[in-house]
């Protein structure tokens, strides 16, 4: 079974959080964002996007800077 927590790469479209501040990017630890595009070496392009889906930012990230977030129940 291909659970998130199963997996050690993230997907396309995973909702994903900040792990720690990103000052340059002017974004702060624990923003969500959405996985766009999967890139080399283990890294994502993650959109950052307001309540009314409006995008401001979009950054790489190392997936170890990321946490999946879950929305149904998951065993642990």
């Amino acid at each position: 079974m291909d659970t998130v927590a199963n997996r050690k790469t993230l997907l396309l479209l995973d909702v994903v959080a900040l792990l720690a501040d990103r000052p340059s990017d002017a974004l702060a630890r624990g923003q969500v964002g959405t996985v766009v595009e999967t890139l080399q070496n283990d890294a994502v392009l993650v959109e950052f996007s307001d309540d009314a889906g409006r995008p401001y930012a979009i950054v790489p990230c190392a997936a170890s800077d990321l946490l999946v977030l879950h929305y149904h129940p998951q065993a642990a």
